[in-house]
């Protein structure tokens, strides 16, 4: 049972379930204003840098990167393993809250799910891209083929990450779509337009709501969420093989699986942060998305930072009581101190020092503070990231190999492209999709918030 007078409102403005509908609705039936347009403009532009750069790599191959004979990887696998940390916050944030019956996911877990599937799309481009070759992409996949007895190597952490990627990306994208059908027949039942109506009959099934269908939804997404929660937990594990399976100074460590799974968390927790106050300020969904919510997330990236300021300093202690030479060399004389000490400190400092911020309340309700917060922990997990990759790349067993990266603007270029793509997913669902999922919404709306009789009379659809 929800505690309202301890635990807080969920939904204020003494709401009815018709003005869930209207309020929810209102971006999509409105017409959109000009900041949509300008952001989509200026997002559309940084993709065709993006588009230019991806055909530079492919048409000349990845010798226009910065990577060399001894750093085979550079900013493509760093902003792969940083978006797809990113592609963490939707099933992490709706799949184990809904599993813990957690009421307050149901304002955010729609844009948190929608962030995953586009995060996941722009780090499913940098594998490929790695190749140098696009088109051998093919040959990663296990098919009967007229190559006599070659096929993947199923023993290799590279192939696993196709495998664990793509199941997540389906896996995600059809829990995120299977929550919106209830909310998808609404819109088709309010649109005014022929051809917006069909296309959203389209999308919703013939949704009806009748008893029988609720029963089977609900099911339905309980089932998905205990199939996609695993998930959660192996698709980093299995990126984080391709380093600790290796013999470099700084990657061989089994600390790597739960390290990689929690930073995930770590960012996409944060981007969903951002995210959400930035639709929570644009829209006016401050009756939905409330200081409690807020709290909530803050609270959770609070022990989440200490788990993460755990696991540098384990490094840190193994490296040097194992005695090793080229761990002492990598995490002392080239990340703590030598030529990556800036990305090691700005690391650390955005990670496992700033957000102990969120212990002070008054921080964690100043939506300012809250914002560039969130902000400083995906600049923090981009620079883990950058840290772990380069710094064991640049300085290894042989000094004969030690050679220095600069990122080209190819590579640059594709980053940008991969950024202006998220933006453009994200301001695609703002327009067209229900921000929140109203459903949800209306089933905890009576536990969770203040209703006066006189809006009982009033409750409709």
């Amino acid at each position: 049972m929800y505690n309202k007078s301890f635990r807080g409102v969920l939904i204020k403005g003494n709401k009815t379930y018709g003005q869930i509908t209207s309020e929810i609705l209102a971006p999509q039936e409105r017409k959109a204003p000009l900041w949509w347009f300008v952001s989509m403009g200026i997002s559309t532009l940084g993709m065709l840098i993006g588009i230019y750069a991806i055909f530079i790599t492919i048409s000349q191959g990845i010798g226009t990167w910065g990577v060399n004979n001894s750093i085979g990887w550079g900013w493509g696998i760093i902003n792969f393993v940083w978006w797809i940390g990113i592609g963490h916050a939707g099933t992490a944030f709706s799949i184990f809250l809904l599993i813990l019956r957690q009421k307050w996911r149901t304002s955010i877990n729609r844009a948190a799910e929608a962030m995953t599937v586009v995060a996941v799309i722009c780090a499913g481009m940098f594998p490929m891209l790695h190749m140098g070759r696009i088109w051998m992409a093919f040959f990663i996949f296990p098919y009967p083929n007229s190559r006599g007895p070659l096929w993947v190597n199923f023993n290799s952490p590279l192939f696993w990450d196709v495998v664990a990627i793509s199941t997540y990306f389906m896996a995600s994208a059809t829990f995120w779509y299977l929550g919106m059908i209830p909310d998808l027949a609404t819109v088709r039942d309010r649109a005014k337009s022929k051809i917006k109506k069909a296309i959203y009959g389209l999308l919703s099934f013939g949704w009806v709501g009748s008893a029988r269908s609720w029963l089977r939804f609900e099911t339905a997404a309980i089932i998905m969420g205990g199939l996609t929660a695993p998930l959660v937990i192996a698709v980093h594990s299995i990126v984080s093989m391709d380093f600790a399976t290796s013999v470099m100074a700084g990657w061989h460590t089994t600390v790597f699986p739960p390290y990689f799974v929690i930073g995930a968390i770590f960012s996409g927790f944060a981007m969903v942060l951002t995210l959400m106050i930035i639709i929570r300020k644009v829209f006016k969904f401050q009756d939905y998305v409330t200081e409690g919510h807020i709290d909530a997330i803050g609270r959770i990236l609070t022990f989440i930072s200490l788990i993460m300021g755990t696991a540098y300093s384990t490094e840190i202690f193994i490296a040097w009581y194992s005695g090793m030479e080229g761990e002492l060399y990598t995490f002392f004389h080239n990340r703590i101190a030598g030529d990556h000490t800036k990305a090691f400190w700005t690391m650390v400092s955005c990670n496992a020092i700033i957000p102990q911020l969120f212990w002070f309340k008054k921080i964690r309700h100043s939506m300012t503070m809250v914002f560039i917060i969130s902000i400083i922990i995906n600049i923090g997990m981009w620079f883990e990231r950058y840290v772990i990759v380069i710094t064991s790349l640049t300085k290894d067993y042989l000094p004969s190999n030690w050679a220095s990266y600069t990122p080209t603007w190819v590579e640059i270029g594709i980053f940008v492209g991969t950024l202006s793509i998220f933006v453009i997913g994200v301001l695609l669902f703002i327009r067209y999709i229900p921000m929140m999922a109203m459903s949800e919404l209306k089933m905890i709306l009576k536990g969770t918030s203040i209703i006066t009789n006189s809006n009982k009379s009033k409750d409709h659809e």
